[in-house]
């Protein structure tokens, strides 16, 4: 930048104003600006500059894993809402790696951002590392929530997606078995299987919990694979399926397929399939995926809010806050 200036013939400190605020220089200067950055193709380091900044305009978002349609879904809407907000978002994804978490929090500490969105890894995250970082950084947590840890979480009412799901199948035929990973990598399984289990004694039937073998990101494989076990062992015929996501749920319709098994609500259908999460593809399987979906306006909307207040504080310390935001039902076809 003081070569740019000295090139350009405009004092250093008005290089540095412009690119905070090119409105808040001169008509004339910001024209004799912008004439040397075209003519000598100069881009400032942003990275460099906010490392000399006490509050910067990046944004940093983390997801664990962003090729998960819901976690892509989620920080196109945060990222959008922080751009109209004239900040600038860099995502990462930690890949479901606690190690690469950590990482990215350390990069994102050297980044000196405005604040930080957070999806955690949850189960696998270190606790200690985050709850750290939460401390020195304005940080919202949302998706998977670490109790006691960080100022606000922002996210679903996952037992209430289960319960509300749980009570339409019971009301309209069989009452449901509950299809779930044997090591889910989001810690939000475990609350929709003890919301599936309420529901399910709440309304008088006995639950029942099948869990597939699997782990990591690669759900609809899981549900494939453990789909066609359970058809082989005549485990699924004649009944009604609830799946823990809407990947699974997918894997599942399409085991069903291959067994020629007729998913549906039609009389001639063989079982009945639905899911949560509210997949962005969920209405375009065949049948259509009967699900329970996230409210992501609302949830990126009040993620980003809740930074932006966490931002203006002193400090990022207060007492810890929750949002939680039910699901809506989306009956289709397929249950």
């Amino acid at each position: 930048m003081e070569k740019f200036a000295e090139l350009s013939g405009v004092s250093r400190p008005t290089v540095s104003k412009y690119f905070n605020d090119p409105a808040s220089v001169r008509q004339s200067t910001r024209a004799r600006i912008e004439e040397a950055l075209e003519r000598y193709e100069y881009t400032p380091n942003i990275y460099a500059i906010n490392q000399n900044r006490r509050l910067t305009k990046t944004i940093g978002v983390v997801v664990p894993y962003l090729a998960d349609p819901y976690f892509a879904e989620i920080a196109r809407n945060i990222e959008t809402r922080c751009i109209d907000a004239g900040f600038s978002p860099s995502l990462f994804s930690s890949h479901g790696r606690q190690g690469l978490e950590i990482e990215i929090l350390a990069t994102l500490r050297s980044m000196k951002p405005a604040g930080v969105l957070l999806a955690p890894l949850g189960r696998s995250s270190n606790y200690a590392v985050v709850e750290q970082f939460c401390r020195d950084v304005p940080t919202v947590l949302f998706d998977s929530n670490i109790d006691n840890v960080g100022n606000i979480f922002v996210g679903s009412d996952n037992p209430q997606f289960t319960s509300l799901m749980v009570e339409y199948l019971c009301r309209t035929g069989e009452p449901p078995l509950f299809l779930e990973m044997e090591a889910p990598p989001n810690p939000n399984a475990r609350k929709r299987h003890a919301g599936y289990v309420a529901a399910m004694e709440r309304l008088g039937h006995t639950p029942r919990a099948v869990q597939i073998p699997g782990e990591g990101w690669a759900l609809e494989e899981v549900g494939h694979l453990g789909g066609i076990e359970l058809i082989e062992k005549e485990d699924l015929r004649g009944k009604t399926v609830l799946c823990s996501n809407d990947r699974l749920a997918i894997g599942v319709l399409a085991a069903c397929y291959q067994k020629n098994l007729r998913v549906g609500i039609s009389t001639n259908s063989d079982l009945r399939v639905a899911g949560l999460d509210g997949h962005p593809f969920s209405s375009f399987t065949c049948p259509p995926l009967t699900t329970v979906t996230h409210d992501y306006e609302a949830i990126s909307e009040r993620t980003v809010e809740e930074l932006f207040r966490l931002m203006e504080r002193d400090s990022p310390q207060g007492d810890r806050e929750e949002k939680l935001f039910e699901g809506k039902l989306l009956m289709r076809e397929s249950a």
